[in-house]
């Protein structure tokens, strides 16, 4: 079956179509027609090449990933404890951007999958199974398990509907965390979790440093196969989907099948998060699937945004450092100051972060309506 070309409007995407940058190259065409000199050519050039997709996404891409690099030297163990906590979050807001970004489901329970996760981890942990990546695979498959079961639920609704649903599964999975004490612990959470190994014969993560370098290579490891598998048909799929389901549907696509497939990988995405957030706390309660935190990471896609999973990752790193960091000074003021910021973001940004362009770069054609030179 060939997935159906549509235009996608990922900020990531070097497909996608880009006004400012064919501005650009008008002016381009325009100044070297006129004569205007070497510099004015020069600078045409410049323009057009910072205008590439490919630069707007290469460039944030690279700047985040030197922070993230040189950050464990910069930064005193609470620090690096908290950005290890934002690479969590932000595979969690990952999950939330396939679903809500790709496939037109905007979910606010997808913090319960993310809790079965961190379950699974602690509960391997506590009986002696430390290998890191044992913890991360059984704890994705047991989210995907979840995430499948619910989804025959979720999915066959849309809109409100599906928002209030994963919304009462979501309360519905901390209830029943709360409840199940011989294995959740209740509403005391699970505690003493050992530190774990990253792979068999490997050192115990002892220290935030290294807890730190184990979950960022984690992130980067699946946040680089969810870019690639979103850039491929099955992205554009997901797009036809959510901006042409009547469309899809009458030509023979189950759309609903497609739609529920992408429940199960954002939920498995959510537990391989809530593993990494288990790793980091080496605790887990039922506070950590609330309603807050699926709130939270929504909003982190609303500010990174939706259809860019970069663009996740920066706005979850943007929530913690507001809710844990930059509220220091403001005692009880954190969502008052997350507030502000969601409305910053949405009158100045209604794109999100990843959606921000080159607008100066648009200036060359107004001189040319103008007459002016570029």
């Amino acid at each position: 079956m060939t997935a159906p070309t549509v235009p996608t409007d990922s900020p990531d995407s070097p497909d996608s179509a880009d006004p400012a940058g064919s501005n650009v190259s008008e002016a381009t065409a325009s100044g070297s027609g006129s004569g205007s000199g070497s510099g004015s050519g020069s600078g045409s050039a410049v323009a057009t090449l910072l205008a590439s997709p490919r630069v707007r996404a290469g460039v944030p891409s690279v700047v985040l990933a030197a922070f993230l690099l040189i950050a464990p030297s910069s930064f005193d163990g609470y620090g690096i404890s908290l950005l290890s906590k934002a690479l969590a979050l932000g595979v969690l807001a990952v999950s939330v951007s396939v679903l809500a970004g790709y496939s037109g489901l905007p979910t606010m329970g997808q913090a319960a999958p993310f809790l079965v996760g961190a379950y699974t981890a602690g509960v391997l942990g506590t009986h002696g199974h430390t290998i890191g990546v044992v913890q991360l695979l059984c704890g994705t498959l047991v989210a995907a398990a979840f995430a499948a079961a619910t989804g025959l639920v979720a999915i066959r609704t849309r809109g409100v509907a599906f928002l209030m649903t994963t919304l009462a599964l979501g309360e519905l999975t901390v209830t029943a965390a709360g409840e199940w004490r011989s294995l959740t612990g209740g509403t005391d959470g699970m505690y003493g979790i050992p530190p774990v190994q990253p792979l068999p014969g490997m050192a115990t993560l002892n220290s935030d440093r290294n807890v730190y370098w184990y979950v960022l290579g984690a992130t980067t490891v699946i946040v680089a196969i969810v870019w690639r598998v979103l850039r491929s048909p099955v992205g554009k799929l997901l797009l036809a989907c959510r901006d042409h389901e009547a469309r899809m549907r009458s030509a023979g696509h189950p759309v609903t099948r497609y739609q529920w497939l992408a429940y199960v990988a954002a939920g498995a995405l959510a537990g391989f998060g809530g593993v990494l957030m288990c790793t980091v706390n080496q605790y887990v309660s039922p506070d950590d699937g609330s309603f807050s935190n699926s709130a939270l990471v929504l909003l982190a896609v609303v500010l990174g945004g939706a259809t860019s999973p970069l663009g996740a990752l920066l706005g979850a790193g943007l929530i913690v450092a507001t809710r844990d960091w930059l509220a220091g000074p403001f005692p009880g003021h954190g969502p008052l100051l997350l507030g502000l910021m969601f409305i910053i973001a949405v009158y100045a940004f209604p794109d999100g972060v990843a959606g921000i362009r080159f607008q100066a770069l648009r200036v060359p054609r107004v001189l040319k309506r103008r007459g002016g030179s570029a």
